[in-house]
């Protein structure tokens, strides 16, 4: 097994606001700061996103009751990387929460960072839910 760690955040919005907004592909650079300066270009069910690593593919789990956003990402070189993302109600807010795991070819320092990225996306994520439009 590898190792994996559940980050979360408490939204003061409801659970389906953060879902609608959250789930959808086209807000990713609003809030996933590894596309904040990519152009998201829809294929079908696949998101393509020039993003600065490189090309990114990304596939969403389908819409649904369950508040499920999961979804994969495959890179440049092939490599697919599975993204759990939930979100529940926690009376008039919500949480949202991104299981990491640490995939094979990261060393300590990478998985480190990997984290704190998560952290601040789903801060920004926080901030941008909460603020008034």
């Amino acid at each position: 097994m590898k190792p994996v760690i559940h980050l979360s955040v408490s939204i003061q919005c409801a659970a389906q606001q953060v879902y609608d907004f959250a789930s959808n592909p086209a807000n990713l650079p609003l809030w996933a700061a590894g596309l904040t300066q990519a152009e998201l270009v829809q294929d079908g069910d696949i998101w393509i996103a020039q993003a600065p690593f490189g090309q990114a593919r990304i596939r969403f789990a389908e819409r649904n009751a369950y508040g499920v956003m999961d979804h994969s990402v495959e890179m440049d070189d092939g490599q697919v990387v599975y993204n759990p993302l939930r979100v529940v109600p926690n009376g008039d807010g919500s949480e949202c929460t991104f299981t990491l795991f640490r995939r094979d070819d990261m060393d300590d320092q990478q998985f480190q960072a990997d984290h704190d990225a998560v952290v601040a996306d789903l801060q920004t994520l926080k901030r941008h839910l909460e603020s008034p439009s």
